[in-house]
């Protein structure tokens, strides 16, 4: 350990930081299994062990948000993970270097654009004087304007298109990298054996991302519960509660707006216990049929 010792100290500010600020606030979740009195704190509020799970399962919003999280993120994985594959490999396609480079340049560009801004963007494209009612009336594809993001049936199309925009060419940074590391001689024994562009993605451009893609999809399968509710609580209102209302925005509503600590905690407890048991299930999976997994 001495030979290393400038290596530890210099991990010594990481570990600091996830023991104050990841690991030392987990003890807040006892409040799920209290009445939680902010007088009283943490400690003192009395014991009522599953009674908020109990409630919060009972309820007639439990398999609204319940459908509402799983297939906001659900569709978002189904169409975004395969796009931002198929962005990667596009790229790495091209041969004109210059072409190349403003391409990625342009794709990265929505993900650091503000959240605020861009639900801003949204509101203003999809008002009934916004471009996109004013195209889809020029083209003649309806007959009057939609208020889009007041119809329960638009909100899932919207949000899960402006998340598309926002980060497929983000995403496709780890795929670049992994197809950056694929030996270029099994491409140039592909060539000898007569393999054309097509055959050469087949046999040796996707064999040689596929462990990349899938310690990605574990890990999104990890966090399938874990909704962007940041940009949820920007666009939604109480006529789209019926698609938009998820787990994570019905825990700040009732956690920080009614100040229901205990409540908020016991939901955001089983969502954390619903993305931790498909993180298990996604590695065991993957593990025992393709032999890649996180451990």
């Amino acid at each position: 350990m001495a030979a290393n010792k400038y290596l530890y100290l210099m991990l010594l500010p990481v570990v600091v930081y996830f023991l104050l600020f990841e690991y030392k606030p987990m003890y807040g979740a006892l409040i799920a299994f209290k009445n939680f009195n902010p007088y009283q704190g943490v400690w003192e509020s009395p014991w009522v062990g599953f009674k908020h799970f109990l409630h919060f399962f009972e309820s007639h919003y439990f398999v609204r948000l319940l459908r509402n999280t799983l297939l906001l993120s659900v569709y978002s994985l189904i169409v975004i993970f395969p796009a931002s594959i198929a962005f990667a490999l596009l790229l790495n396609e091209l041969r004109l270097k210059r072409l190349k480079s403003v391409v990625q340049t342009l794709s990265y560009l929505p993900h650091f654009i503000s959240l605020i801004v861009i639900a801003g963007m949204i509101v203003d494209f999809t008002q009934p004087d916004g471009i996109i009612n004013r195209v889809l009336l020029a083209v003649g594809f309806i007959s009057e304007p939609i208020s889009f993001l007041i119809l329960p049936e638009w909100f899932r199309t919207i949000y899960i298109g402006s998340g598309l925009w926002q980060s497929v060419g983000w995403n496709s940074i780890i795929f670049l990298a992994a197809l950056a590391g694929i030996n270029p001689s099994l491409y140039e024994a592909a060539v000898i054996d007569g393999a054309n562009r097509w055959k050469q993605l087949v046999h040796v451009t996707l064999p040689g991302i596929v462990p990349t893609i899938l310690i990605l999809l574990i890990l999104n399968i990890g966090s399938l519960m874990n909704v962007g509710w940041d940009k949820i609580i920007l666009l939604y209102n109480a006529a789209t509660y019926e698609t938009a209302d998820v787990i994570s925005t019905f825990v700040y509503r009732r956690g920080i707006i009614n100040a229901d600590y205990s409540f908020s905690a016991a939901v955001g407890l089983f969502n954390s216990a619903i993305n931790f048991a498909l993180l298990l299930l996604a590695n065991r999976i993957s593990r025992k049929t393709t032999e890649n997994s996180l451990w």
